[in-house]
């Protein structure tokens, strides 16, 4: 149940063939589930069918009379399910419980009088996101007992299924991408070259909200140190660190054994439900980072996240990325809507000026002959 009065059926979530798709416009939102071969299906409740093709090119929806119909469109203007300047797009991360969690922090954090803040559209889709789960947990020892399944992790699929996934969304009318996922965010430059949408990388959030924070060393001429814990596919795609240093941070990893023995089993009692155990792995993990002079401690993992209750004071010292790139995606939409509004006023500014210089022209054509008109009268008078 999203706030505001957005329910959303999960039952679709459990067949892996189809893809998710939920669309969210102020004042009124709507989700749908399509295959990824071409096929038009819909729960009977919700008012908007929304089907795909092969390549993720989608048709034009229209709604007459309670009615709904669908057909090709192809002029991309009107095949926008989103036509608002400053629409959102969301491809989908490993997990869906975090990626439907984000999606409700950008409605509940920029509504305002029972308004949606935010024109969105989420893109989620079960098989990619299974494979870039096993690539994420492949390192870890023991998922319930068993060693994880080794995944047959080819990048360049991955991202031309992400790059896909980023196609729709354009043409379903988003101006800007995220990707609430961790491990996508190391194929992001590949997935968004050559678009013509903005794209906000997670930890280029994470590092201006700590650069704004002005914080300072707790050691005197030391670097201001930020902790980092996460799994090990993440620490070895390097974004995070390589985005920090840029900043001037000096970025603290876990040692290796702090990874074997709290972190990674932190996240496999998440997995197994084990909270308390899971929990108390995170403390320590957590505390290993601060006695080492660290500010913030930045929790990159989904598996992560909520585990501690909201008042136990270690979470004063730490950062979910998830968090930054929800406000930084609503920065980014009040500023559309704002660069929106200036163009609207500047249109019609142009649009009355050039009306006013029509009817000058004409004014000004029309005063010498009304004086002809007038000196002639005279002459043969």
């Amino acid at each position: 149940m999203f706030d505001g009065g957005m329910t959303i059926s999960f039952s679709v979530l459990n067949y892996s063939p189809r893809k998710f798709v939920f669309v969210n416009v102020p004042q009124k939102s709507i989700f749908s589930r399509a295959r990824l071969n071409p096929v038009l299906a819909i729960p009977s409740s919700s008012s908007v069918i929304l089907q795909t093709d092969e390549s993720d090119n989608q048709l034009e929806v229209k709604k007459r009379s309670g009615n709904i119909s669908a057909s090709k469109s192809h002029d991309a203007a009107t095949n926008s399910l989103l036509r608002q300047s400053n629409a959102v797009g969301i491809i989908g991360g490993v997990s869906i419980d975090s990626t439907l969690s984000f999606a409700q922090k950008l409605v509940k954090w920029s509504s305002k009088d029972g308004e949606y803040g935010v024109p969105l559209i989420l893109c989620s889709d079960p098989t990619l996101n299974k494979e870039l789960l096993l690539h994420e947990r492949s390192s870890f020892p023991l998922i319930g007992g068993s060693k994880p399944e080794k995944p047959n992790f080819d990048p360049e699929l991955i991202v031309e299924s992400l790059r896909s996934k980023r196609a729709f969304l354009e043409k379903s009318g988003a101006r800007c991408i995220v990707m609430p996922c961790h491990i996508m965010h190391s194929l992001l430059d590949e997935v968004s070259s050559g678009s013509t949408v903005s794209f906000l990388h997670m930890a280029d959030c994470v590092a201006k909200e700590l650069k704004d924070a002005n914080m300072k060393p707790l050691e005197t001429g030391s670097p201001l140190r930020i902790g980092l814990l996460t799994t090990d596919a993440v620490l070895a795609a390097g974004f995070y660190q390589e985005r920090l240093q840029n900043e001037g941070f000096e970025v603290v990893l876990p040692d290796k054994a702090t990874m074997e023995h709290t972190v990674i089993p932190a996240i496999e009692a998440s997995i197994r439900k084990d909270m308390e155990g899971a929990q108390n792995l995170l403390r320590i993990a957590l505390q290993v980072l601060l006695v080492r002079a660290v500010n913030t401690i930045i929790v990159a993992s989904a598996d992560l996240q909520n585990l501690l209750p909201q008042d136990d004071p270690l979470l004063k010292k730490c950062i979910d990325p998830m968090d930054s790139l929800a406000r930084a995606t609503i920065l980014w939409v009040k500023s559309a809507e704002k660069e929106c509004g200036f163009n609207n006023v500047l249109a019609k500014l142009c649009l009355s000026f050039h009306q006013f210089s029509l009817q000058k022209e004409t004014y000004s054509e029309a005063i010498p002959s009304s004086l002809s008109q007038l000196f002639k009268t005279k002459v043969i008078s």
